[in-house]
């Protein structure tokens, strides 16, 4: 058995299962008496907006404005896509932002407002609440980003600092609201993904400015003034659940990590490999979160019996990374290295750990792989793994031993997926 080919196409079988292409179509409603005004964010908005096209009637009015990342433009004619900063907003992500704004406004309760939302939404729909500038906005993003912020914390932050996100985006609409949505948060949870535009948003200024607290950032003072005016009542909340503002409004979720686990976990159990699906809702420290699947595995080898090999562990969610070094890498590089480390070389276990957006963090790769002989061959290259992992450098170590993974943008998120192979 090709144990690194196995790993990779679970992967690729992971992808395919949120492929915007299949997925959005089987979703689509029928057209209105008036116009249908297509506008989404997030890094599946580009492939999302193609699959509408190709699938709306000719005769039927069709036209909108998604924003996605950098690299991830597709081609369509009714649709305009514009790219955008990802993670930190940029003035491409403002200007869509307001001409999307302006876009809803227009719209009649004969329309409809068909809504395309995924991961990476949150800084590409930009549009900075009033008193707080764009570099601000990216000021506190960076921060949250870097002190080990669960997603659902620095949203909460975010859709109060935000003109369009926490339900506002729906709050302007006078035409029914169709929201198809990739999840790529852990509870799939509508008001979490892209941060919620359409959504009813149940935290408040108070919980914005809780985690800021918590974390001890240093935010600009705008920032905050603006939380604490909101926090006492002198700002309008975010629309909250109950609200007749979503009286017309549905949030779709279409696509999830959960999905693509059964996915991978069908194709290995085709190969004669008992899957075992961990959870799609993983959350935590990424190098501690390896610790306990390390400490699985050998459990799993040490007493067969409870569980014969060749087993597949696939889990699924989002694990975080507080940067405290200066070093290269993601959170799925960084699990990883630190299972690797745990491992010490265990026999017969493989493992990948990959973005399904086949970007890890900031860098080029969507993940890597480790085998039974990494740390050796690392040790070879005088590579000493523990340094790595200390100065949060997984993606030299793992460029150094050739066992990156490169995939480009696969133009979906569904959040990682990690896969131990067990032989």
């Amino acid at each position: 058995m090709n144990s690194r080919g196995v790993l990779l196409e679970s992967f690729a079988v992971a992808v395919k299962a949120a492929d915007p292409l299949h997925i959005v179509p089987r979703h689509l409603p029928k057209p209105p008496k008036g116009r249908t005004l297509v506008v989404g964010a997030g890094k599946a908005a580009a492939a999302m907006a193609q699959a509408v096209e190709n699938n709306w009637p000719a005769a039927a009015q069709l036209d909108g404005l998604v924003v996605t990342r950098y690299g991830h433009r597709l081609p369509t004619s009714r649709i305009k896509v514009v790219e955008a900063g990802h993670p930190i907003p940029d003035n491409q992500g403002e200007q869509a932002s307001r001409d999307i704004m302006a876009m809803v406004k227009a719209l009649t309760p004969d329309d409809l407002l068909l809504c395309l939302f995924s991961g990476g939404g949150s800084s590409l729909l930009a549009l900075p609440a009033d008193g707080i500038s764009l570099q601000e906005l990216g000021t506190v993003t960076r921060q949250l980003l870097r002190c080990g912020a669960s997603i659902q914390e620095i949203n909460t932050v975010r859709k109060h600092l935000s003109a369009i996100q926490g339900g506002r985006l729906a709050a302007i609409c006078k035409a029914p609201v169709l929201a198809l949505i990739i999840s790529d948060v852990t509870g799939d949870a509508a008001t979490h993904i892209a941060s919620g535009p359409c959504a009813p948003d149940p935290t408040t200024f108070a919980d914005a400015l809780a985690v800021l607290d918590h974390y001890d950032l240093n935010v600009p003072p705008a920032v905050r003034q603006i939380l604490c005016t909101g926090r006492d009542g002198a700002i309008n909340e975010t629309p909250k659940p109950g609200s007749a503002i979503f009286a017309q409004v549905e949030n779709r979720i279409i696509a999830s990590a959960h999905d693509s686990l059964v996915a991978a976990a069908h194709y290995f159990r085709n190969l004669g490999i008992t899957p075992l699906i961990l959870g799609d809702t993983v959350t935590g420290e990424a190098r501690e979160i390896a610790k306990s699947y390390a400490a699985f595995v050998r459990e799993i080898r040490c007493y067969p019996h409870w569980l014969k090999a060749p087993v597949a562990l696939l889990s699924g969610g989002e694990t975080t990374v507080t940067i405290k070094g200066n070093g290269r890498g993601g959170r799925n590089t960084e699990f990883l290295l630190s299972l690797l480390i745990e491992l010490d070389d265990l026999e017969e276990v493989y493992a990948l750990a990959c973005d399904t957006d086949g970007l890890d963090g900031s860098e080029n790769n969507a993940g890597a792989l480790i085998t039974p002989d990494s740390l050796a061959r690392a040790e070879k290259l005088g590579l000493n793994a523990v340094t790595f992992l200390d100065n949060n450098d997984a993606y030299t170590f793992f460029q150094q031993l050739n066992d990156l993974v490169i995939t480009g943008a696969t133009y979906t998120n569904v959040n990682d997926y990690r896969a131990i192979l067990i032989l």
